[in-house]
């Protein structure tokens, strides 16, 4: 009798765990994390030869989606774009935008995720700075899946008034 009073002690309290492989209720998963380490040398097409030539920063972009009990994404609810370290711009820095692309090192693409920085909603007074952006509408499921199926096929850079394609650059790397 023990024994039983056992097993159903342990089936109550494991049982909630289960719960997320009900297809009906999906369940949120752990935020998908990708970071990129930017420096003007990733840029080409032209190279950042100018005053933000020595130019790096760090990029950290955090997905929460929502999947169903088979673990596939079936929404993106948010992406959290923090860009942090940014130094050895031109001061002023004027920032003109900030993207991801789908190409690979050495390549270039159009805006593939746009973080919905404006042009000029930022200026960074010492050419040095952070700044966080966050997007909650228009990237789709199929975008998302292509980052998480390759991420060094896409890139993100940060662009400025005195090189409007792109002064810092950097690959994807999934991190979560």
């Amino acid at each position: 009798m023990k024994r039983l009073a056992l097993l159903l002690a342990a089936v109550v309290v494991f049982m909630p765990a289960c719960d997320d492989d009900d297809p009906v209720n999906p369940s949120t998963v752990l935020p998908l994390r990708f970071t990129a380490d930017l420096k003007a040398s990733n840029e080409v097409n032209p190279s950042v030869t100018n005053g933000d030539a020595a130019a790096t920063g760090s990029m950290t972009v955090t997905v929460t989606v929502t999947h169903d009990a088979s673990n596939n994404i079936t929404a993106v609810n948010s992406l959290e774009f923090a860009v942090n370290n940014i130094a050895g711009l031109a001061a002023p820095a004027t920032l003109t935008g900030a993207h991801i692309h789908a190409a690979p090192a050495g390549q270039t693409a159009g805006v593939f995720i746009n973080t919905g920085l404006s042009n000029g909603e930022i200026t960074l007074a010492s050419g040095s700075g952070s700044f966080n952006k966050t997007v909650t509408s228009g990237v789709t499921v199929e975008q998302v899946q292509a980052l998480v199926a390759n991420p060094a096929g896409h890139y993100f850079n940060v662009h400025t008034s005195i090189n409007p394609t792109g002064a810092i650059r950097g690959q994807l790397v999934r991190v979560q």
